[in-house]
């Protein structure tokens, strides 16, 4: 693998939908194939048996890892912000080198009861400090006040763990967003909201090559939401210097093919690699 850049996956892990165990021996043998450096996953499920999706996915892999759940929820089926007792669902991160610091914020929406949140860490890399943060935006197609109050904070949040970083800092997930909404403009600093403005690069549009659905009717499993194909999982990357680093390299639709008529997940991933 080239050294001058570092790799970055992201994926939408479709929780424990079946047939779990086809679907994370493929998410498996993706990510040992691809390589990545960084991992942003969301839809990861942590039980209160001790089942740990994040688990079963990269144990073994030579990665460290942290779990940060957007909600819990108990046998019930009740789902409430905190309850570390109870089920968890939320977002992963996980890096070839030494996590140093991480934290959870919780993201505006909690009112429609789709709780929401970013998962943040600073990556002890060779050649400097990674911000990186992985997220989940609310999903519904009618909410997009709600992302657009969430991309606000999301970019505060980014950029407030990225002062003092040594590299800029990479932003993935699952936005539930398309390109030309007001969500995902915002945050390729083409658009304003709530009177604040930001940048970071969307790799898609900067190095992608054709429409880049993430979410994808030839995806059987998206197929059965009668929903239009979309781009809605992202890699965003602070702006790059004078010296190329932080530029986008390459980026490509990855864990996009079944084996027989498994899919490793609903979602489509996301691979970028970024110079360094």
């Amino acid at each position: 693998m080239d050294r001058s850049t570092v790799r970055v996956l992201t994926l939408n892990c479709w929780n424990l939908s079946e047939p779990i165990a086809e679907r994370i021996a493929l998410i498996r043998a993706g990510i040992e194939s691809l390589q990545p450096d960084l991992i942003g996953l969301q839809e990861i499920i942590v039980r209160a048996d001790g089942l740990d999706e994040g688990a079963l996915i990269l144990d073994g892999l030579g990665y460290q890892r942290i779990f940060g759940p957007a909600f819990h929820w108990t046998d019930a089926g009740t789902a409430q912000p905190t309850d570390p007792g109870a089920h968890a669902f939320g977002n992963l991160i996980a890096s070839r080198w030494p996590l140093r610091h991480h934290e959870v914020q919780a993201l505006p929406g909690s009112e429609t009861h789709e709780y929401r949140c970013a998962l943040g860490a600073l990556v002890d890399a060779p050649f400097g400090s990674i911000p990186f943060v992985t997220t989940h935006l609310n999903w519904k197609f009618h909410h997009g006040n709600i992302r657009e109050r969430q991309v606000v904070a999301l970019a505060e949040f980014t950029n407030r763990l990225a002062k003092g970083a040594g590299f800029q800092p990479i932003l993935v997930g699952d936005m539930n967003a398309e390109p030309d909404s007001n969500e995902i403009r915002f945050l390729a600093g083409l658009a304003a909201l709530e009177g604040r403005s930001t940048y970071f690069q969307d790799a898609w549009r900067v190095a992608g090559d054709g429409p880049g659905f993430t979410w994808d009717n030839r995806n059987r499993f998206a197929a059965i939401m009668f929903e239009p194909n979309r781009r809605i999982d992202y890699i965003f990357v602070g702006l790059a210097n004078m010296h190329a680093r932080g530029r986008i390299d390459a980026v490509r639709l990855v864990l996009d093919e079944p084996q027989g008529d498994v899919f490793p997940s609903d979602h489509f991933g996301l691979l970028a690699d970024i110079r360094i």
